[in-house]
């Protein structure tokens, strides 16, 4: 192990952070190693749940005395402030570390290079973007949150294998069981879902995570503007999953306020907007701490979302057998992933899955 690389060191702190997924919410994905001076493990660690001890102290807790002259290895720049735990970086320097290679700088603004700043300081060696194209990605809704300040946006789309999303006004199952769980896996760690008021009137789902484990509460997102979905539809009883809202106009609930109060009182928060700005509404999930935000269907709400440049990744799950005719998947979505080439698609039986990453 004396021989590996930075990047290779950075790698496996990056792999460690994922043990934190879906449960470190509002804090990002976080892991750390501890490489003494003769290339040896000497501890590792991962920040695992929001209020817990960070990835760099649980691995120079395990370091000790033989954190002394080492190189810690840490995916995102070390805090230099007192939140719900004290800063890092005055453990690292009481450590004796030598030196800190971290992936990448920490946009929250009471970080935000205070922290390698501190360390140059006091003389420790630091260096910033080992594996940062891989910490980036695996946290892309934090730093999205931070940079943006709106949710980092997935548009998936599950089609036949013709691009149709379904059959016009009626549900249409298409994907396999082995792909829905993979869907559920990630509503397992996504902050919210969105949705139409057409999915909702053709497929009156739950929306809610089945099969994994899902530690916190799922957001769901009804965009609704002309107030058509019933006051019946299943998604307004799930409250006990999540907070569950209802994206609507003013002009519609001026027109028959009572309808919508008979909503709320079902424990939905009915949020209201003069206009369709997009912007607008994801600024204020943001502001509700929503950092990732998968848009579900149906196309329509897909395209605005892709035409106000609020989508940040693409998911194109294409199932087997034609449906000749229906509703049909956004073009533009099916324009830039029919390039992917086919190493970089994912099998799941008969389906296949096409990702491509359009911002950041």
């Amino acid at each position: 192990m004396a021989g590996l690389t930075d990047a290779a060191w950075m790698a496996r702190a990056i792999a460690l952070a994922e043990r934190g997924r879906g449960r470190t919410h509002p804090n990002p994905l976080v892991g750390a190693v501890v490489v003494s001076p003769e290339g040896v493990v000497v501890g590792q660690g991962a920040h695992l749940v929001a209020g817990g001890p960070h990835a760099e102290v649980i691995a120079l807790d395990g370091a000790g005395e033989r954190a002394r002259g080492a190189t810690l290895y840490c995916t995102l720049e070390p805090c230099s402030h007192t939140g719900r735990t004290g800063p890092c970086v005055e453990r690292i320097a009481a450590a004796g570390v030598r030196r800190v290679v971290t992936a990448i700088q920490d946009p929250n603004p009471l970080v935000d290079g205070r922290g390698h700043a501190w360390l140059r300081e006091r003389g420790l060696e630091v260096a910033v973007g080992a594996g940062r194209d891989d910490a980036e990605r695996q946290n892309a809704p934090f730093l999205t949150w931070m940079r943006h300040h709106r949710p980092w946006t997935v548009l998936k789309t599950v089609t036949s294998s013709d691009g149709f999303v379904g059959r016009v006004g009626e549900r249409t199952q298409l994907s396999g069981a082995v792909a829905d769980r993979w869907m559920h896996r990630q509503r397992a760690w996504i902050d919210a879902i969105a949705v139409g008021a057409d999915t909702v009137m053709v497929d009156d789902p739950e929306l809610t995570a089945r099969g994994p484990l899902r530690t916190r509460p799922l957001t769901r997102v009804v965009f609704d503007w002309r107030g058509r979905t019933s006051s019946g539809a299943r998604v307004w009883s799930t409250g006990s999953a999540g907070a569950v809202i209802m994206v609507v106009l003013d002009s519609t609930v001026q027109a028959a306020p009572a309808r919508f109060d008979a909503i709320a009182a079902q424990g939905v928060r009915v949020d209201v907007y003069a206009t369709r700005d997009l912007a607008v509404v994801a600024r204020r999930l943001a502001e509700a701490g929503v950092q990732s935000l998968v848009l579900e269907g149906g196309p329509s709400l897909q395209k605005a979302w892709l035409d106000a440049g609020l989508v940040d990744h693409l998911q194109w799950l294409i199932t087997p057998g034609d449906l000749g005719h229906g509703v049909p998947m956004v073009p533009a979505v099916r324009a830039r992933c029919e390039v992917v080439p086919p190493e970089r698609r994912q099998r799941f039986d008969t389906d296949w899955l096409v990702e491509e990453c359009l911002q950041g």
